[in-house]
C-alpha cells in the first residue's frame, strides 16, 4: 500500500508525542488490521476491541494512537489521496496520445485507475458514504484525490483543442471533470456491472475507447 511521505502530525500519538521505532511498528499495524477489516466489515460496526485483537495488542494501546475508528480510517483515507494525487496523474502527463501509441496510453490510464481503485476499495468505499453523509473531513479527501487528475486531463484535452481537434466551445477543464467522475463511477461498480454480465474486458475496452476521444478529439484506431 503506497502510503507516500507520511506528515509529521500523521506520526503523532493521541497525546501528541511522537512515537519511537517500536511505536511507529505498532502503530502502522493497527493501521493495516484496520485497512484490511474494513475489506469485510462495515466501518459503523468496526470497533476498537476487534482491531485490537486483530493487531495482538489492547484497546488502551489503540487509543494512544488513535482517538477513535474513525481517526484511523481518516489516516488511511489520507494516505490513499497523497498516492493518488502521484499515481493518477502520471498516467497523463509525460505520455504520448497520438494515434495508436495514443490509445495504447488510454489503456494503461484505464488498466492504472482500476488498479488503483480495486487497491483501495475498502478506503475509498468509507470516503464516498461519509462523504454522502456530509462528512467535511472526507469530502476535502475525496475532492483531493481526483483534483490533480482531473488537471492533468485537461491540459491534454486542452493542447488538443488548440490543434483544432475539439470544437470551439468544449471546456477542457469541465471535459477533463466528467471523465474523472466517469472512470471513479465505473470502478467503483465494477462488481456491479460483472453482476449485470457485462464482462471486465468488454468494460475496459469501452472505458478506453471513451478516455481516448474524449481526450483527442479523435476516432480511436481500427483495431482497437
Amino acid at each position: 500500500m503506497g502510503s507516500g511521505v507520511v506528515a509529521e502530525q500523521d506520526l503523532r500519538a493521541a497525546d501528541g508525542r511522537v512515537p519511537g521505532r517500536r511505536g511507529r511498528a505498532t502503530r502502522e499495524k493497527l493501521l493495516e488490521r484496520t485497512r484490511q477489516m474494513l475489506a469485510n466489515t462495515s466501518y459503523r460496526d468496526l470497533k476498537v476491541v476487534d482491531i485490537a485483537r486483530e493487531a495482538g495488542t489492547s484497546p488502551a494501546t489503540f487509543y494512544q494512537y488513535f482517538p477513535d475508528v474513525e481517526a484511523a480510517i481518516l489516516v488511511l483515507a489520507e494516505r490513499m489521496s497523497e498516492d493518488g494525487t502521484t499515481r493518477l496523474p502520471a498516467f497523463v502527463r509525460g505520455r504520448r496520445w497520438k494515434g495508436r501509441a495514443g490509445y495504447q496510453t488510454a489503456e494503461e490510464l484505464v488498466d492504472g485507475f482500476l488498479t488503483f481503485w480495486e487497491e483501495y476499495r475498502p478506503v475509498i468505499r468509507v470516503m464516498e458514504f461519509a462523504t454522502e453523509e456530509g462528512e467535511p473531513r472526507f469530502r476535502g479527501i475525496r475532492s483531493r484525490l481526483l483534483n490533480e487528475f482531473t488537471v492533468a486531463l485537461s491540459e491534454v484535452i486542452g493542447a488538443e483543442k488548440v490543434e483544432g481537434r475539439h470544437p470551439d466551445d468544449l471546456d477542457p477543464y469541465a471535459t477533463a471533470g466528467v471523465l474523472a467522475a466517469m472512470l471513479a463511477q465505473v470502478a467503483g461498480h465494477r462488481y456491479g456491472f460483472e453482476f449485470w454480465g457485462i464482462r471486465t474486458d468488454d468494460l475496459r475496452l469501452s472505458m478506453t475507447r471513451i478516455v481516448f476521444s474524449t481526450v483527442t478529439g479523435q476516432r480511436p484506431p481500427r483495431e482497437s
